[in-house]
Parts: C-alpha cells; structure tokens; sequence
C-alpha cells in the first residue's frame, strides 16, 4: 500500500528547497539555501527541521501497552506515563519490515514512522487486536517537527515548559502535543509532536525565538555521521535488526529488546543472537570527493570486481564531506578498498562493529560438549 503525502506548508517559506520528487523527502524541505550552515547551526546552536511527512497514529484502550508487547520487538508492556521507546515490526523471518518511535502519554500511545510504511504498519496492528482492548488509529491531525542543538533550552519559554525531558522521555505541551528527547540524530535532539493546524505557527514561534531553519539534508547527514540507519533506505527486503545496530547493550541503541515473550520473528532474532553471526553489517563510507558524482541509494558496494554489500543513505556532511551508509558482508575489512557505481569508497575504521565477545548459546554449547 502506498500513501500520497501532501507537501508542507513550510515549503512557502522564503528559501525553502523540496526534497527531489524521487525520494522520501520530496514534500518537505531539503534545505534552505545554506545546507552546510544549516547543519552547524543544528550541532553547535539551535535548528529546527520540519518532518511533517511522518506517518503518525494513535493507539488508545486499556490493553494499549501489553497487546503491543506482543506484537513487536521492544518490550513496552510496563511502559511508564511520559515514555517513549524505539520499536519494530517484522515479518516471519526475523526481517525488518517497520522501525518506528512509540511515546506512551495520558493514556495513549503515539506511534510515528516512515511516510511510505505507515499505512502497512497500521494495517497490520489493527489486523492483530483480536479481542484486545487496543484500537490503532491513523493520527493525520498530528504532525512532527525536531529541534536540534545544545541551545534548546533556551526554548523552554516559547515551548511553555520548565525543564526538557530526558532521553526517550516526554511532556505534554501547552495547547496539545508533545515534545520528546531522543538520543540522534545529536546528544541534543528533540521531536515535537503537535497538532497539523499549529505546524505553521509553531514554525513561526520557533524560528522567532532563534531556531535556524534547516532541511531533511542537515537531519540526515547528522544521522548518518551518528550511523543510525533509516528503515527501507538503509535497509532492505533481507535486513535483519542484528545488521542495523537496532540490537544494542545500551538502551539509546535498541529497538529489540532480548528478554521478552514470543513475537513474529524471534526465533531468528534469539538464534542469531545466542549462537551465529548476522551476515552483513552497517558500516559507514567515506566517498571519494575529487568527483561530482555520488552514487544512489541501492547501489551495489563492490571490493575487487565482486559485489559485497549494498549503499543506503549518501550524503554530504559539513565536516566529513561525502558519506554514506552500508550494509556490508561480515568478511569485508575496514581496510578494503571499495567502489559504489563509478566512485572510491572507504570504511571508517570507527564504525565497523566489535564481534569478540563470546555468545551465550555458543559457551552453552562447548560446555555440553566438554562434558
């Protein structure tokens, strides 16, 4: 199921650049005439970033929480007023079809997720109620805008607020909606969900009081230097959550959590975990920048002729220059030399996961067998 998505509002603003009709962005801002300025302001002052193409839907019912327990990945059955969580859906599998950000607040949970998946996510959950007391809701009314950068307190007036919230808490905001702290794409980002019909004037209000207007090219060249992965970009039809960082020890890198009851797709999420190795792993790339060329998301990742992973996101950072994220074989070393289409590629040597610790099925397994 596709869904057609209106473009925003903020795209009259003076400056305003859509997103190219054949992306994901193209009905909000790419930027606003300073793309590399844009992403200063968004890591050392205040920017805001319009992100009103989110997919956005509601679930109210007394078993809200514990019927989404078993139906995803993340454990939220004894989430608490005022938390949010990342979460995902997946097919039968254990592969990524969903990733998407739930915050629970006076007896609601707001979901919000990609634009193109949203009406199949929702699909799905309203498939799996069966008797529960659970009813998920498209939200159109509601809208997301995030705010980035260690001058955000400063906003606390205009947001009629005292204090900001910790990561994935969040507060109700005077006159309806939300505002939430996430850990990305920056150690200061912050998502406002708020009502469709104040979008323009939360704009204004924001703007006002010092927030610098920056587009989709800021938020995702921040996320991609922080190698957080965009579902359906930076995924694809055989990504499992093991590949994409979204299995993680600390709580600000999951969206699976490992002790919890039975969901589509756990035994391959448990298996791979206990006893082998997922097959391909994120990893960011540095581009060659002598050439104008910058290849496409989807592209084949090739070391030596042989073709050994797949480029989501491709980007260019203020500071880093042109880079990308992708999904590469387990075998590839940091030190390979890599081509995307026609262009050089390089792996930042920080990105490639740590795989040395052993696995518990695996020194349940050599115990039994010494015994």
């Amino acid at each position: 199921m596709s869904v057609v998505v209106a473009p925003s509002p903020i795209l009259d603003y003076s400056g305003a650049v859509a997103g190219t009709t054949d992306s994901a962005d193209s009905t909000v801002a790419w930027h606003y005439g300073d793309p590399f300025g844009e992403q200063r302001a968004a890591m050392h002052r205040l920017a805001v970033v319009d992100r009103s193409h989110r997919f956005v839907l509601r679930i109210t019912g007394t078993e809200r929480l514990t019927w989404l327990h078993t139906v995803s990945t993340q454990h939220v059955a004894a989430l608490g007023n005022g938390q949010s969580a990342e979460n995902l859906d997946l097919d039968a599998s254990g592969r990524v079809l969903h990733h998407f950000v739930l915050t629970e607040l006076d007896g609601t949970v707001w979901i919000d997720t990609e634009a193109e998946g949203g009406p199949d996510l929702l699909s799905f959950l309203q498939k799996m109620v069966f008797w529960a007391d659970a009813v998920p809701v498209a939200a159109t009314d509601h809208v997301v805008l995030s705010l980035l950068g260690p001058q955000v307190t400063a906003l606390a007036p205009v947001l009629g607020i005292t204090a900001l919230p910790d990561i994935y808490a969040a507060m109700p905001l005077p006159n309806g909606g939300f505002l939430r702290r996430m850990p990305w794409p920056t150690t200061d980002s912050f998502d406002l969900l708020v009502p469709r019909d104040h979008l323009t004037d939360w704009w204004g209000r924001l703007t006002a009081a010092g927030a610098t207007p920056a587009g989709m090219w800021a938020y995702e060249a921040l996320r991609v230097a922080a190698l957080r992965p965009r579902v359906a970009v930076d995924t694809d039809e055989r990504t499992i959550p093991h590949e994409v960082r979204w299995i993680g020890s600390a709580a600000e890198h999951a969206a699976v959590h490992l002790d919890k009851g039975c969901y589509r797709g756990q035994e391959t999420v448990a298996r791979v975990h206990n006893l082998g190795k997922p097959p391909r792993h994120l990893v960011l790339l540095h581009l060659d920048g002598s050439t104008d060329q910058r290849p496409t998301t989807g592209a084949d990742v090739t070391a030596s002729g042989r073709t050994v992973g797949r480029v989501g996101t491709v980007v260019d950072h203020y500071e880093l220059g042109p880079i990308a994220l992708a999904l590469v074989k387990r075998t590839v070393t940091a030190g390979a030399t890599l081509t995307v289409g026609s262009v050089t590629a390089a792996i930042d040597p920080d990105s490639m996961p740590t795989e040395d610790a052993p696995q518990a099925g695996r020194i349940a397994v050599d115990r039994l067998r010494r015994h």
